[in-house]
């Protein structure tokens, strides 16, 4: 995307798409494990991926056309570094870390922090993205994607991915993470905080969305306005909570 663009012109390319290191789904004790070079449409068919990460799972099958998800990979999506990346909220709101490999060694940092601007990176010269950790959930956990835009292979005009565990009546683990309403994909850790250890009432559910909306960073560009991004953010947030709680119920069980 950032050759095609224009934006970098590269002296050499090297494809990595073919190197069956860099391709695959490990599903282990702990999370799932998955290479840089895994095509979009090979996580869609994963039924480890469907079951334990529902809101990944949503957000891929919603991105672009089936024939662009038989192409792009997960690391690709990461790496082109776009505050409207699809993943990148589901990833954050796992808990999701990143493999950075060099020659000088490994290294993982966490996925909120793999992004440092519009089309930027924390990777240093010589590294390179080669696995994508989600750890395992809490039992009680319930998840949710939606995704605001002008048709269904657009770029997002505002994308929310939502975590949060049930215990008793309470919400705890609140993870709120959203696309294309700042310089990178972020938290809405205040809204969190309103939601976190309370009961998730209709009237806090709709608060907490309030509370995103003043939380985030939008601009005015070709696909939406500022203001029109708050306003769906207000609505979206509440909408997707609503939406994991209603899983935490029917998956979980919780009366």
């Amino acid at each position: 995307v950032q050759m095609k663009m224009r934006r970098v012109e590269p002296k050499c390319v090297i494809n990595i798409k073919r190197i069956p290191e860099l391709d695959y789904i490990r599903e282990g004790p702990t999370g799932v494990r998955i290479g840089a070079a895994t095509r979009l449409r090979r996580l869609e068919r994963s039924g480890a991926i469907k079951r334990l990460f529902p809101a990944l799972h949503r957000a891929i099958r919603w991105m672009a056309s089936v024939q662009v998800r038989n192409m792009a990979t997960i690391g690709g999506n990461l790496c082109n570094a776009s505050p409207a990346a699809d993943t990148a909220p589901p990833l954050i709101v796992y808990g999701a870390r990143v493999k950075l490999a060099s020659v000088s060694g490994e290294r993982t940092l966490p996925v909120e922090e793999f992004f440092t601007g519009p089309g930027r990176t924390a990777m240093r010269p010589g590294e390179m993205l080669t696995e994508i950790w989600i750890p395992r959930q809490p039992e009680g956990t319930g998840s949710a994607f939606i995704k605001v835009a002008r048709t269904a292979m657009d770029l997002a005009k505002v994308n929310v991915a939502v975590a949060l565990t049930l215990k008793g009546w309470s919400a705890f683990n609140v993870r709120i993470a959203l696309g294309s309403v700042a310089p990178t994909p972020m938290r809405a850790r205040e809204a969190e905080a309103a939601l976190e250890g309370r009961p998730p009432t209709e009237d806090l559910l709709r608060r907490v969305g309030e509370i995103a909306s003043e939380e985030i960073r939008p601009i005015t560009d070709v696909r939406s306005t500022a203001e029109y991004r708050r306003e769906v953010t207000k609505v979206i947030v509440a909408d997707a909570l609503r939406e994991a709680l209603g899983m935490v119920r029917v998956v979980g069980g919780v009366a």
